[in-house]
């Protein structure tokens, strides 16, 4: 186990490094770019096996318990450790980034985005994987922040050298904020460690913030939190997130949404509740403010893209979406409770299910089409997928009602708790306003119900056109098989929620109890 975690932390690194080697004898392929994108299946599915044995040697008894841990003194003047460990908060965002790295993977091999040389492209995607993946794995501050960056440099690279249009400037945007973010988030970090004389994130959760003064942890909790907010991406901190979609190829929109943006919403249940609890529950209820504003302002961005006459992207519109339902993770964040932490951590697991498949549709439509104009899509009545291409326009109408919440699917259990959790806030929050950014947050779920049913009106409805005017082929083979498991776990997950929140329930218990439950 102690191996199996650190292989999956590395292995990416190594395989992007044998990327620009040549392939071995007899498995060339029909070119050198068939097979160093084959390479990239490769690599990735072996690391989803092996996240996926690490799942099934997992003490599932003690989730709360951290496993499969390695901490080895790295710089000793500083007190900095490799160390390493899971526990059932973030073993479902280790085996999530495996599953849709892979599916990444495997969709490029058949349908590899304009741009440079696919030995860069495969390179670039499986660093940013092992970055990913080490942010979830990692227990010291320091590495968590090398880990947290680490992401930066291939995802904006993955933009400007195979996205879109307008792909330079949206790569820019994107790097310069999340850089910003991040020198304010190791101040805050920093100055936890030196006042705490550790950045182990185990002994530090354990103490609690007991020995942080309550200005101290104020300071740390509005730094580290800037840093973080700006990766989930928190209102008003997005509006470098809609270009990146917009201008990102499919896979990297899918990755972006479906597992980066869980970098900075983990990083507050991991470092900000349990080692900063009093300077978390003084900034809770702006926290809770924020999040509420994001809900409400997505959903009405998204309406206003949806509109006849807009111009709207898609791709943009999904992108707004992914600001409403994080402002949701932040709210359960926010509560304090164990009702809300769950629900967050849910959400999470969700919402990467739910809007990477989502991303993966709107590509598919986009390559079919040749844009994601919504109004060049629907025409006078509709796009009518239903009729020219029924299975897309089936599972484009599954997702659209995932993400809304509807109940036995995946997005309706992590919402539901976190509206729950504002009912019933922490003790020593005020209740009337948890109330009501509860009642603004179910509000918000009414939003996010409109605009994405007039979405599956206008794109998957309408009258079927001329043979002869447009003729746009249904579900492949291969999207067939990058798609299905992620429609399997939504569907899994809304049914069957125990598995997800018996896994996250013990560990969020022991976060908020300063790791004595």
């Amino acid at each position: 186990m102690q191996f199996l975690l650190a292989f999956i932390v590395v292995g990416p690194l190594i395989g992007a490094a044998a990327a620009f080697l040549p392939a071995p004898p007899g498995l060339k392929g029909k070119s050198p770019d068939q097979a160093v994108l084959r390479h990239g299946v490769t690599v990735t599915g072996v690391i989803l096996a092996a996240a996926i044995v690490l799942t099934l040697g997992f003490d599932h008894d003690q989730p709360s318990r951290m496993q499969a841990t390695t901490d080895i003194s790295w710089i000793p003047a500083l007190d900095v450790r490799i160390h390493l460990g899971i526990d059932g908060i973030s073993l479902p965002l280790l085996v999530l980034t495996a599953l849709l790295t892979f599916l990444c993977a495997l969709y490029s091999y058949f349908k590899m985005p304009a741009g440079p040389s696919p030995k860069a492209f495969v390179a670039l995607l499986l660093v940013l994987e092992s970055g990913t993946l080490a942010t979830f794995a990692v227990l010291d501050l320091l590495l968590f922040f090398l880990a947290f960056e680490m992401v930066l440099i291939p995802m904006y690279f993955l933009i400007a050298r195979w996205g879109g249009e307008g792909r330079r400037l949206a790569a820019w945007r994107f790097i310069l904020y999340t850089l910003l973010g991040s020198v304010v988030m190791l101040l805050g970090l920093l100055l936890v460690g030196v006042k705490a004389g550790t950045f182990d994130m185990v002994a530090l959760a354990t103490d609690n913030g007991r020995g942080l003064s309550t200005s101290v942890q104020l300071i740390a909790v509005f730094a580290i939190g800037i840093g973080l907010a700006v990766k989930t991406p928190m209102w008003p901190l997005h509006s470098w997130l809609p270009d990146a979609h917009t201008a990102a190829p499919t896979v990297g929109s899918v990755l972006l949404a479906g597992v980066l943006l869980k970098m900075g919403t983990y990083g507050f249940v991991r470092i900000v509740l349990p080692i900063t609890p009093d300077g978390m529950h003084t900034l809770a209820p702006y926290l809770a403010a924020f999040a509420v504003a994001g809900i409400i302002y997505g959903s009405l961005a998204c309406l206003a893209l949806a509109r006849p006459g807009a111009k709207g992207d898609l791709k943009r519109l999904i992108a707004y979406s992914s600001v409403g339902h994080m402002g949701f993770v932040l709210l359960g964040i926010a509560t304090m409770t164990p009702t809300g932490v769950n629900g967050a951590l849910f959400a999470n697991i969700a919402h990467g299910l739910i809007t990477g498949l989502l991303f993966f549709l709107v590509g598919a439509v986009k390559d079919r089409y040749g844009t994601a104009d919504l109004d060049a899509l629907a025409g006078a009545t509709g796009a009518a997928l239903y009729g020219s291409a029924p299975r897309l326009g089936g599972l484009l109408a599954f997702s659209a009602v995932a993400s809304l919440g509807l109940p036995g699917l995946a997005g309706f259990w992590g919402e539901m708790l976190a509206l729950f959790g504002a009912f019933d806030p922490a003790d020593g929050l005020s209740r009337p306003a948890f109330l009501t950014f509860m009642v603004i947050g179910g509000l918000g779920t009414l939003l996010t119900a409109a605009y994405l049913l007039v979405v599956v009106r206008r794109v998957c409805m309408g009258a079927v056109r001329p043979a002869g005017e447009v003729k746009i082929a249904d579900v492949q083979g291969y999207e067939f098989a990058a798609w299905t498991p992620l429609v399997a776990l939504t569907v899994l997950a809304g049914l069957w929620p125990a598995v997800l929140l018996g896994l996250t329930d013990p560990a969020v218990q022991k976060l908020l109890a300063g790791g004595k439950a």
